[in-house]
C-alpha cells in the first residue's frame, strides 16, 4: 500500500469515526434533523460549510489550484439528483458514506441500504441512457 493510499485510509477512518460519534449513523438522529427537532446535525453541516467556504475560496486563489480548476456550469441533473438523494437519505437514514460508517459499526441492516445504493446507481444508468440526453461527465471534466 502506498503512502498516499495509507493516508487516505487514515483520513477515511477518522472521518467515519467522527461521523459515528456525532450521530450521523443513527436513523433516529437523522430523522430528528429532517423533522427539525434537533439542530445538532444541522449545526454540524453549518460548521462544515463555514469551514469549507473560506477553504475553497483560498484554494481557488493558490497558483497550483487555479491552474487545475475549471469552472463548469451546473449539470442539468444536479437539482433532480439532489432531491432524489435527499429523499433516499430521509427514507434510509443514511447517505452512501454513512452506510459505510454503519457497516463499520456492525449495523447489518446497512448492508441492505448498500445494496440499494448500488442498485439505484445501476437503474439510473439504464434510465439515463434511455430517457436523458445530457452528458454525465460533469465530474470528470468531459
Amino acid at each position: 500500500m502506498s503512502a498516499r493510499h495509507a493516508a487516505t485510509l487514515c483520513v477515511g477512518v477518522l472521518l467515519g469515526f467522527g461521523l459515528s460519534r456525532i450521530g450521523f449513523s443513527s436513523w433516529d438522529e437523522v430523522e430528528a434533523m429532517f423533522a427539525l427537532r434537533d439542530p445538532r446535525l444541522i449545526m454540524s453541516f453549518a460548521l462544515g460549510v463555514a469551514l469549507l467556504v473560506p477553504g475553497w475560496w483560498l484554494m481557488d486563489r493558490l497558483p497550483l489550484a487555479a491552474a487545475a480548476a475549471t469552472h463548469r456550469p451546473i449539470h442539468p441533473g444536479t437539482v433532480a439528483g439532489g432531491l432524489l438523494f435527499g429523499v433516499g437519505w430521509a427514507v434510509a437514514g443514511a447517505c452512501p458514506a454513512i452506510v459505510l460508517v454503519q457497516v463499520g459499526e456492525g449495523q447489518l441492516a446497512a448492508l441492505l441500504t448498500l445494496v440499494g445504493v448500488f442498485a439505484g446507481n445501476a437503474i439510473y444508468a439504464l434510465v439515463h441512457r434511455r430517457f436523458f440526453r445530457f452528458s454525465t461527465g460533469s465530474c470528470s471534466g468531459e
